[in-house]
């Protein structure tokens, strides 16, 4: 029986439109097995509604709560609960639907040596500045975020798959770090499968992620290069100027759209730096505008 555990802290205004959208096309049986997945909601430090908004949705979904405002600690809880596998970790402000989750998860199933599907991203970008438009039409066609499971929100594994990010430590960029545990054959892209990821819709939002990220994958490297000596290289999802120049000689019209996408990768390294030298890898940056309905 397929699992999604869903790690949620103060989601209350977006947390619906994802449970609506698991729900669409399962029956009003209660028994899991019989009407689609097994959903654990993990309210973590919530002091809002999400709770409440979560369990309204019935007993298709079971609501579990946590004081601790910690995303690692929220999947760690939610793999207690979980009955089956394939099983999927999805953040609760991105929309998947039960079609596309079937599309994951069957991708596993058909491939033993596959053990992590993401779906493709759509990103509406209606009503965000037009410096973060800019940034979104390099972003998506950067090679590591084509083909990596990050910034999706939604991946699924198999239960081999599972122990394989089970035994990594609890890190801010757990998306990239589950996306880089894979190669190449053993992870996939799903394109069949769709995922909503609603971006910011500010420049200073923009900002605010962008900040985080860059913090998450200072802590990542780190992580990296504390492994013993002798280890093999490890891989990385880190965009270099040679990404941006190759973009550039296939696609001249972006340079103005590089421009901004440089500016924001400026930014945002000149303000994790301070994060960086103090070591705060635990301070989560958030955007609110993209969780605005």
């Amino acid at each position: 029986m397929t699992s999604i555990v869903i790690p949620a802290h103060n989601e209350g205004r977006v947390i619906g439109r994802l449970l609506d959208a698991l729900l669409a096309d399962t029956s009003t049986s209660t028994t899991p097995s019989a009407s689609g997945p097994d959903i654990v909601v993990v309210c973590n430090g919530c002091t809002d509604d999400t709770a409440e908004v979560a369990a309204a949705r019935g007993p298709r979904v079971r609501v579990v709560e946590i004081p601790t405002p910690s995303k690692h600690t929220a999947l760690r809880v939610g793999d207690e609960h979980a009955r089956g596998f394939p099983r999927l970790y999805v953040d609760a402000d991105v929309v998947v639907g039960a079609a596309d989750v079937r599309a994951l998860t069957g991708a596993l199933a058909r491939n033993p040596d596959l053990l992590a599907t993401a779906p493709g991203r759509d990103i509406p970008l209606t009503g965000c500045a037009w410096p973060v438009r800019e940034y979104y039409r390099v972003w998506q066609r950067l090679p590591a975020v084509r083909e990596g499971l990050f910034g999706r929100g939604v991946i699924a594994v198999s239960e081999p798959g599972h122990a394989r990010i089970a035994a990594l430590p609890p890190l801010m960029a757990d998306d990239l770090a589950a996306s880089l545990a894979f190669g190449p054959g053993e992870r996939r892209v799903v394109e069949a499968a769709r995922v909503v990821v609603h971006p910011p819709r500010t420049w200073s939002d923009l900002v605010r992620r962008r900040i985080r990220a860059a913090t998450s994958s200072a802590e990542y490297e780190r992580f990296q290069a504390s492994r013993e000596a002798g280890a093999p290289a490890a891989p990385s999802a880190r965009t270099g100027t040679a990404d941006l120049r190759a973009l550039l000689r296939t696609q001249p019209r972006l340079l103005p759209a590089v421009v901004v996408f440089a500016a924001a990768a400026f930014a945002a390294r000149r303000g994790a730096r301070k994060a960086i030298r103090s070591g705060d890898f635990s301070t989560w940056l958030r955007d609110e505008s993209s969780r605005q309905n």
